[in-house]
């Protein structure tokens, strides 16, 4: 969860807007379940008769309640009511506080004046005789109240609210008020607060999910951004470390599944506690005595999700590892199809994949399984909870203690504090693997690159470059080998110059090669280009001075130009034209309908292997670098093509540094210089003849690609 809240903290202002429009929401829809209460028990059963406080009343009626009053108590009613044409009194406040007092005061009155007219040994009049004729006194009169009130004390207040409305109704129909009138009345002013509330309900969560979707897509791109920026940065080790199908589900589904839970935390996981306690305080203040249900109902909730995660969570981190596999498998068959065809190893393959899909199946089922028991379990608790409300709150209701439509909110408040743990619950379902996804992609973003531009660069010092490589004393070992891949490697390549480097499989060629690029950093002796250390070198700088060309030659989806154009924008038209040509790609390249702008595949599918690999070596060239790194570049072409590359080749490249690897003696009979290894370590430097003569290791590579007579002819 902190995971992901730590993605939220270059949001704030957008979270911040989130939450208060949240709280408006949970406002409104948590005043609702109030409005809906009224609209039955004051709407419908009190015919929108609200409190104890008359709007209007008769002059006599009003006089009559007075006689059950305190000298305060009159005083206090007569200063809220003021006589109306009609010769009635009426209410002269809108006041909610001022109704509400006037409300307590009519309420023991009204009571008082009703029972006396159900009586048939007391009335009103009788009171007033006995006043006036000194029989009682005002205090006596107050004397019979409090002991009538001590009568009532049985009588909770409700029924005593409802006592008085009964009499209200009585005496606005004396007065020609139309209770049918009123009612509607207050059903529409309520209904229209109700709509009111619901479309600013409906506005604010419109916007939170806008926002929530923008801000969640803006971290989904921010992360995108910084994976890709950091694998771009990795070296072969940190490549080779997490692997390119690791990668790729990381880049992808993992911040595909943050993005996910993060508009859902912004929507859900900050509504549902706002929500959820906002429920509790309403529910504490409709006094129904049931509060301890949803006490209950939450304990069980939270257990039932605390057992489905504990059960769930150790599967969501396996699924991301399964998901890593089923692409790693997926992306060697679609690589190597062709081959899988060729060794008619398709069932194998099918195999492969299927139990790969099937473990990822399975983990699956069991989560999915796991969390649809939640739901129909949720809702299982959320019936019970109705059905013990019901239960209890009917009892209350035959007591008088409780009305239908307190009940009825009572519900509503019960059923909206369960949703916010249950809207917890679905985001928990996703929360195990987002945040399994998180950490996999912080592991990327975090990790230490093995290779790092040092602080005080000395790029200034390369500004005229030359391309002068030295190898002094290189020695290098991969990740946990148990011994130097290449060992103690001393050589000068210079410019205008081709150095070749030619050995068995396995000797250490291409690993000499990539150190140049900083593909792997030496571990012993140093590199360096007109005499300056290629580690106090900036990375971009370094690798702007080399054209490097891949043992296997690697396009980019898009067209042959801008291909050849992907050493930098500064490449022209005529120095495409001239390094495709230099390439011997251009014959083939005029052959097209479309030319330079012929479409390219992803990886080159579309063109054969040599065509491939003159793209590559036109590619390199145009980049016109000071640097030329040939990993084995010839060996698609067939022998004329490769002769006359590398003649052109040599006759236009004049001031530049050519570095060979090549498996064919051909290729590199017109070296100036070429470096022999065998088993890591240099056996022997010197041009084709010198190294005839000199070198068993090459003669022996010779022999086994030249005959005899060329041999002789050589030597």
């Amino acid at each position: 969860m902190l995971k992901i809240l730590k993605y939220l903290k270059n949001s704030k202002l957008a979270v911040l807007f989130i939450v208060i429009l949240l709280i408006i929401s949970a406002s409104c829809e948590l005043a609702l379940p109030q409005y809906t209460s009224n609209i039955v028990d004051i709407g419908i059963q009190q015919s929108g008769i609200e409190n104890a406080a008359p709007k209007e009343i008769r002059q006599e009626t009003l006089e009559n309640l007075m006689f059950f009053m305190t000298k305060d108590e009159v005083d206090k009613v007569k200063s809220f009511y003021t006589l109306n044409d009609n010769g009635n009194y009426e209410l002269n406040t809108k006041n909610k506080e001022k109704i509400n007092e006037l409300s307590n005061i009519f309420g023991i009155p009204i009571l008082m004046l009703s029972n006396l007219k159900e009586s048939s040994d007391y009335d009103i009049n009788t009171f007033k005789e006995m006043k006036n004729s000194g029989l009682i006194s005002n205090e006596q009169i107050l004397e019979i109240r409090d002991k009538m009130t001590e009568n009532f004390s049985d009588l909770n207040e409700l029924l005593i609210s409802q006592k008085s409305v009964l009499f209200i109704k009585d005496e606005y129909k004396s007065i020609g008020i139309d209770l049918s009138k009123l009612q509607t009345d207050y059903l529409l002013k309520t209904g229209s607060i109700m709509l009111g509330l619901t479309i600013i309900l409906v506005i604010c969560i419109i916007i939170v999910s806008l926002i929530a979707s923008q801000t969640a897509a803006k971290i989904g791109m921010n992360l995108r951004e910084q994976v890709f920026s950091k694998v771009i940065s990795f070296s072969n080790t940190e490549v080779n470390k997490f692997s390119t199908a690791s990668l790729i589900t990381r880049s992808t589904n993992d911040i595909q599944q943050v993005q996910m839970v993060c508009v859902l935390l912004l929507r859900m996981v900050i509504y549902a506690p706002i929500l959820g306690i906002g429920g509790v305080i309403k529910v504490a203040s409709t006094k129904t005595g049931m509060g301890w249900i949803i006490g209950v109902a939450v304990g069980v909730i939270i257990l039932l999700v605390g057992i489905l995660m504990y059960i769930t969570m150790p599967k969501f981190k396996k699924m991301q590892t399964l998901v890593d596999k089923v692409n790693l498998i997926s992306r060697e068959i679609l690589t190597g199809v062709s081959v899988i065809r060729a060794f008619s190893r398709e069932k194998h393959e099918e195999a492969r994949f299927e139990v790969a899909n099937k473990n990822l199946m399975k983990t699956q089922l069991f989560t999915n399984r796991i969390m649809s028991f939640m739901m129909p379990a949720m809702m299982l608790i959320m019936n019970i909870i109705t059905l013990v409300i019901v239960w209890f709150g009917a009892k209350g209701v035959d007591l008088g203690n409780l009305q239908v439509g307190d009940m009825m909110a009572f519900i509503t408040y019960t059923m909206q504090i369960v949703m916010s743990f249950l809207m917890l619950t679905m985001i928990s379902v996703m929360l195990p693997r987002a945040s399994v996804a998180a950490g996999r992609i912080d592991e990327v973003i975090d990790t230490e690159l093995s290779i790092n531009d040092t602080e005080n660069a000395k790029d200034n010092e390369l500004k005229n470059c030359k391309g002068i490589v030295k190898f002094d004393s290189v020695s290098f070992a991969y990740p946990d080998a148990e011994k130097n891949t290449v060992e103690n490697i001393s050589f000068t390549a210079k410019p205008g110059e081709t150095t070749a480097i030619i050995g068995s499989t396995g000797s250490g060629k291409s690993t000499v090669l990539n150190l140049i690029p900083r593909f792997f950093d030496v571990i012993s002796g140093k590199i360096t280009i007109d005499g300056v250390d290629i580690r106090d070198i900036s990375q971009y700088k370094l690798r702007s001075l080399i054209g490097y060309v891949p043992q296997k030659g690697i396009l980019f989806s898009g067209d042959i130009e801008s291909n050849l154009k992907f050493g930098g924008s500064c490449i022209t038209d005529e120095t495409m034209k001239e390094a495709a040509a230099i390439a011997q790609a251009k014959v083939f390249i005029e052959d097209k309908p479309d030319k330079y702008k012929s479409s390219i595949a992803q990886g080159g599918t579309n063109v054969s292997g040599g065509q491939k690999q003159r793209l590559s070596i036109a590619r390199a060239i145009a980049k016109k670098p000071k640097i030329f790194l040939f990993d084995d570049s010839f060996s698609a072409l067939d022998y004329k093509t490769d002769a006359v590359l590398r003649k052109t080749l040599n006759e236009k490249i004049t001031d530049a540094t050519i570095i060979i690897i090549a498996q064919r003696v051909s290729t590199i009979l017109h070296a100036n210089q070429i470096i022999v290894l065998d088993d890591g370590e240099v056996v022997g430097i010197g041009t084709h003849r010198e190294l005839l003569k000199n070198c068993k290791t090459y003669l022996e590579i010779a022999k086994s690609q030249l005959s005899e007579k060329e041999l002789k002819g050589e030597c």
